[in-house]
């Protein structure tokens, strides 16, 4: 059985639209079958220099899918990719 895609979606505590993100893909994991890691950007400094602003970012391998709002469409292609 192939390993499941991993989504890391880098966000923080206070952030409404990271809540919004993580709400959507909640509702979506079980069709798609996808681990999510969820990473406070404000426990490192390296992290919160790289995404500050743009927060929630969800990424698969290193690479960005989308930040601010779910992009489905993006997201589909990304899992597609693998």
């Amino acid at each position: 059985m192939p390993d499941r895609p991993h989504l890391v979606l880098y966000g923080r505590a206070y952030c409404h639209l990271c809540d919004d993100m993580v709400a959507a893909l909640a509702a979506l994991q079980p069709g798609r079958g996808f681990s999510l890691e969820v990473v406070d950007v404000d426990a490192d400094p390296e992290l919160e220099a790289r995404y500050d602003v743009l927060v929630p970012v969800l990424t698969l391998n290193g690479e960005e899918i989308c930040h601010h709002h779910l992009d489905r469409d993006k997201l589909a292609a990304a899992l597609a990719r693998g």
